[in-house]
């Protein structure tokens, strides 16, 4: 059986609002994400991603207050990330209602963290985000770090292959230069990573047209994550799944509002 393309909205909150810009520089304020995600809820999201963009940065645990209310209000999964930098601290997620959680930064600093959670939550909890920009590695691509302002040296693809030993059960791969251009997604780096990734790859960074959706899955990608193009209704998630389903890729379809 097919599986149906994953559409998932992507909420990135600092100070307790969505914020969006263009490679995470920029931020503008793009609405409360509660409301934010009770409504693509109801526009037929598959699933939701919350990343605290800056928890990481400025050594903040993820406002669980706000997973809890987001939790209240959706019934798809939830991708919480941000901070988390122990099993405890996947732990407190679940409770507070996340689905699945999503690491990168506490991941670099310490591999094993990915084999703890797999082994005591399972790996269908665990979202390896990979946010890669194009350098001067082995394949082209490195793995950054603290959305998107450190970089690490660390070969993307390389990484991501070790990564999915360890027991991650996803990546989601963002592309720092793409992120927020509305320019295409980074089809290159989706179909290099591919190359090596043997989970389901979420792409990230970079949606604007209808067709940009397309070429993410021609490249390989499982499921499709945007930001701005939903925020600032270039888009909605309905249009997205008509353009697909009418170029025969399966799509959970809804009516639409």
């Amino acid at each position: 059986m097919t599986l149906s393309v994953r559409i998932i909205p992507c909420l990135d909150v600092t100070d307790g609002r969505v914020v969006k810009g263009v490679n995470f520089t920029n931020l503008v304020d793009a609405g409360d994400p509660v409301e934010m995600a009770a409504l693509y809820g109801i526009e037929g999201a598959d699933e939701l991603t919350f990343l605290d963009i800056s928890a990481s940065s400025s050594g903040r645990e993820t406002t669980l207050d706000i997973v809890r209310r987001t939790a209240e209000q959706v019934f798809i999964p939830l991708t919480v990330g941000g901070g988390i930098r122990s099993v405890d601290d996947v732990d407190r997620l679940l409770r507070a209602g996340a689905d699945k959680i999503s690491i990168n930064t506490s991941a670099i600093a310490r591999p094993q963290l990915i084999a703890e959670i797999a082994d005591r939550f399972g790996s269908q909890v665990l979202v390896l985000s990979v946010d890669s920009r194009r350098a001067r590695t082995d394949s082209g691509f490195e793995v950054t770090t603290h959305g998107g302002r450190e970089g690490t040296g660390i070969d993307a693809l390389a990484w991501v292959e070790k990564a999915c030993a360890l027991g991650v059960g996803e990546i989601l791969l963002n592309s720092m230069d793409a992120d927020g251009t509305r320019a295409g997604y980074d089809i290159g780096m989706i179909t290099a990573i591919r190359g090596v990734s043997k989970v389901p790859l979420i792409a990230s960074g970079g949606a604007g047209s209808l067709e940009d959706f397309a070429a993410a899955l021609d490249a390989g990608a499982d499921a499709l994550l945007a930001a701005s193009v939903f925020h600032f209704g270039i888009h909605r998630i309905h249009d997205v799944k008509s353009y697909l389903a009418s170029h025969d890729y399966p799509v959970r379809t809804v009516a639409a509002l």
